[in-house]
């Protein structure tokens, strides 16, 4: 299996753009491996881990594009470099309305398009807060896509966009619905009268999906990355994102999506909510304090109720709604199937929110609950740990997407994962998620199947059941449409959760022994 490498000097490509290209290159006849990356040295210290760097990549600064890929035997590498240029080449301008235009600074697009009023920044983190600076400059709202931004920087960023009355959502600001327009990581949902102010990229999409589900609509979905509530940042983006939702005409009802805040940030959180009139519902994942800080102001802990609570505020009958209550039958059966020995649960998620509301809804009934994103550090794990007991691991986190594509986009990395897990005899479910909508993988479940049907044979083989318990975040106007990923699923035996709520409670539920 031979490693071969080049190197493009003075070639930079953004990282979502690498990230798509990064996946498309490792679905080429003939490669095993592949890593197309800019030249920083958290890049190459991937590539070194991996057995991937060469002599002639070491050489690389940050402004080059390292590739490397690992043959079969007997591929012809030219070929293969010849297919990853033209996934490199960009489209001619051939008709101004119709075509992409290049632009090497966001003054010049910005002079070219004065009315623009918001930019997306997706660079390594060792430029983002630089590019981000200049946009708030030129007076644009900033979408603040890259993460490993120091939180230095993004406080200094924040501090600028709030004297300037602009947004800034970000660093690591993975979804936004502007105006109806996806941004980053989104779901095509409706128009309505919900605004989403979140900390959580893939918290607020599952909220915007059940608001879609269950009949209502969307009117802004403001992203302000994962920090923006902690001691450091202050909710500087939360707070302001709330105002704005407030004086929106658009907005009847605003939900608030985050994990559980630094204690004086919350307290500033609600003294703001309760300075608002608008009805507002809060997701605090995990939360275990007052649920009604005040008449109009409620705090739920899971995501489902939550969403299900904003829609019936906006005028949605409750009698309409679907509300799939937990099939007790089902886990009744799953029980049964599952040995003594079959004691716990291992979750593999792409969405980093999704994978803390299962974990929470494990620690509420079973101990030896470990992450690579528990809120206690004794029960953490770091992308090199085996799992024990019941794991849970976010794919999406910072230690786990440094130099490669995020889950949502190549599920590889994940796949091995599945195999490894899938084989441990005292593993009774695999609980996964899958993600469709804008920015994520086209065919998420086709690329994983096949290691599920593995290992679910592998199981069969041995005597043992191994449940697969897989939710698909998405909606009926995405594409893939999210019955059609859902059907793929059904028809080799996996059982199918009805929302992320509804994902957690199940897994902890069939694992229970002796109830």
């Amino acid at each position: 299996m031979p490693l071969y490498s080049r190197l493009k000097t003075n070639t930079y490509i953004d990282s979502v753009t690498l990230m798509a290209i990064s996946t498309a290159t490792n679905q080429l006849d003939g490669v095993i491996q592949a890593q197309v990356a800019m030249g920083s040295p958290m890049n190459k210290a991937v590539l070194t881990e991996a057995n991937l760097l060469t002599e002639e990549l070491s050489n690389a600064v940050p402004s080059d594009l390292m590739i490397s890929v690992v043959l079969e035997d007997g591929i012809d590498a030219d070929e293969v470099f010849a297919q990853i240029d033209q996934l490199l080449i960009r489209k001619p301008v051939n008709d101004q309305k119709n075509s992409d235009e290049v632009f090497h600074t966001i003054t010049a697009a910005a002079e070219k398009y004065p009315e623009s009023n918001l930019v997306i920044v997706s660079v390594n983190g060792s430029y983002a807060a630089r590019e981000a600076e200049k946009a708030l400059m030129l007076n644009k709202n900033v979408m603040l896509f890259s993460d490993n931004v120091p939180v230095e920087q993004e406080l200094r960023l924040k501090q600028l966009a709030h004297s300037k009355n602009l947004l800034i959502m970000g660093p690591d600001c993975g979804t936004a619905i502007i105006n109806g327009v996806g941004l980053g990581f989104a779901n095509k949902v409706r128009r309505g009268n919900i605004g989403i102010v979140a900390a959580s990229g893939t918290g607020a999409q599952e909220i915007s999906v059940r608001v879609h589900e269950f009949g209502g609509g969307v009117s802004q979905l403001i992203g302000t990355g994962g920090r923006d509530l902690s001691e450091e940042i202050g909710g500087i983006m939360m707070l302001d994102g709330l105002q704005l939702l407030a004086e929106d005409p658009q907005t009847s009802v605003i939900v608030i999506v985050s994990k559980p805040p630094a204690p004086s940030v919350a307290e500033k959180i609600l003294t703001t909510c309760k300075q608002i009139s608008k009805p507002i519902f809060i997701w605090f994942l995990g939360y275990q304090g007052e649920k009604h800080p005040s008449p109009h102001i409620q705090i739920f802990s899971h995501s489902k109720p939550t969403a299900m609570a904003a829609v019936i505020e906006s005028g949605i009958p409750e009698e309409s709604i679907d509300k799939h209550a937990l099939n007790w039958p089902l886990i009744e059966e799953v029980r049964a199937k599952l040995s003594v020995e079959q004691k716990y649960i291992r979750g593999l998620f792409c969405g980093g929110t999704l994978c803390d509301e299962s974990l929470f809804s494990a620690l509420e009934k079973h101990c030896e609950v470990y992450s690579n994103i528990h809120p206690d550090k004794s029960y953490r794990l770091s992308a090199t740990d085996k799992s024990k007991g019941h794991t849970f691991i976010d794919f999406g986190d910072d230690e786990f997407t440094q130099g490669r594509a995020h889950p949502m986009i190549d599920p590889s990395y994940r796949i091995e994962r599945i195999l490894q897990e899938g084989r441990d005899p005292e593993v009774g479910v695999l609980l996964l998620d899958f993600v469709v909508g804008f920015g994520a993988n086209p065919k998420p479940v086709e690329e994983t199947l096949a290691a599920l049907i593995q290992v679910k044979q592998e199981a069969k083989k041995e005597g043992r059941h191994l449940e697969i318990l897989a939710y698909v975040l998405g909606t009926d106007l995405d594409l893939p449409s999210v019955n059609s990923q859902i059907k793929l699923l059904e028809e080799v035996g996996i059982t199918i959760a009805s929302s992320s709520t509804n994902a957690g409670l199940l897994a902890r539920e069939f694992v229970v022994k002796g109830e």
